[in-house]
Formats: structure tokens, C-alpha cells, sequence
């Protein structure tokens, strides 16, 4: 049974009620910000995100950092493999899944993830200073009924 009060024609929509692109745009405004603000720690978004996300979970599977950052497996590959170029990561293999390979980060790691993030940091402080605590927790709960709604392929239009 389909909500009449989710019904949009999507022919007839108007763009001004259209909100995936004013999200789209905060999106690329975020990641064109971060890039700039973690390339002096000379790094990308993207093995920033890998450092982060390995900083509170050491020992991750690539499977399972590429699902916390929001990439393919295939792109996690490429960011592991270049970091662990570099030795910001070392890969070692799980003592009882001998097909598993362990990610930690090394001292190197870390000391570029500090410079990273000290200025990564300042983007989402500068986000956050745009909120009340009330404003940010609502905007988190509009964003997931977003996701919840762009997944929902029985909703509208369907």
C-alpha cells in the first residue's frame, strides 16, 4: 500500500523542492574543505578516513574499514596499499583466520593522523559552531530519515 503523502511526481517536481542536491552540494563542500585542511599532513580524504577509523579500531579487516569509511573493498585496497607504501600502516595475518589480515596503524601512522586531524578537526568544529547541541541532534535525525527515505524503495514512486 502506497502513502499518498509521499506521492511526488518526480516529472513535476520543482527544483526547489528537490533537497539531494542542496545534501549533495554540503557534501562537496565538506570533502573539498578536509581535503585541503589533511593535505598538509599529506594525505587524502579518503587515508585520512582509513587512519581515523584504524585509530579506534585497530586490528580492523579491510572489509570492515571500507564499510566504516564508506568505500568500496576495492578503494579501501588502494588507500591500504598506499599507505602501507608508506608506513603508516602495517598489515599482519590474524592468528587463528590465516586469510584475514589485521590493520594497525604505526607510530608514523599516528603521528600523521594527529596532524590530520588537528586540522580536520577544525571543519567540524566550525560545522558544529553553526548548531545549537539541540540543532545538531536534529539535523543527525533529519539526515537519517533522509537515508531511511533514499532506501526506501517502497516509498514514493515506486
Amino acid at each position: 500500500m502506497m502513502r499518498k503523502s509521499r506521492m511526488i511526481d518526480p516529472v513535476t517536481m520543482p527544483a526547489e523542492e528537490r533537497l539531494g542536491l542542496d545534501i549533495k552540494r554540503a557534501e562537496q563542500e565538506l570533502i573539498a574543505a578536509k581535503s585541503v585542511a589533511v593535505k598538509a599532513a599529506g594525505v587524502t580524504v579518503p587515508q585520512y578516513a582509513a587512519l581515523f577509523a584504524l585509530s579506534g579500531s585497530p586490528g580492523i579487516s579491510a572489509a570492515a574499514l571500507a564499510r566504516a569509511c564508506l568505500v568500496t573493498p576495492q578503494a579501501m585496497s588502494v588507500v591500504l596499499k598506499n599507505l602501507e607504501e608508506r608506513a603508516l600502516i602495517e598489515r599482519t595475518q590474524h592468528p587463528w583466520h590465516h586469510n584475514v589480515l589485521e590493520t594497525r596503524l604505526t607510530g608514523g601512522g599516528r603521528a600523521v593522523l594527529a596532524v590530520a586531524d588537528e586540522r580536520a578537526v577544525v571543519i567540524e568544529r566550525r560545522i558544529a559552531g553553526e548548531f545549537t547541541a539541540e540543532e545538531r541532534q536534529m539535523l543527525r535525525s533529519l539526515l537519517g530519515r533522509a537515508i531511511r527515505a533514499i532506501r526506501d524503495e517502497g516509498g514514493a514512486g515506486s
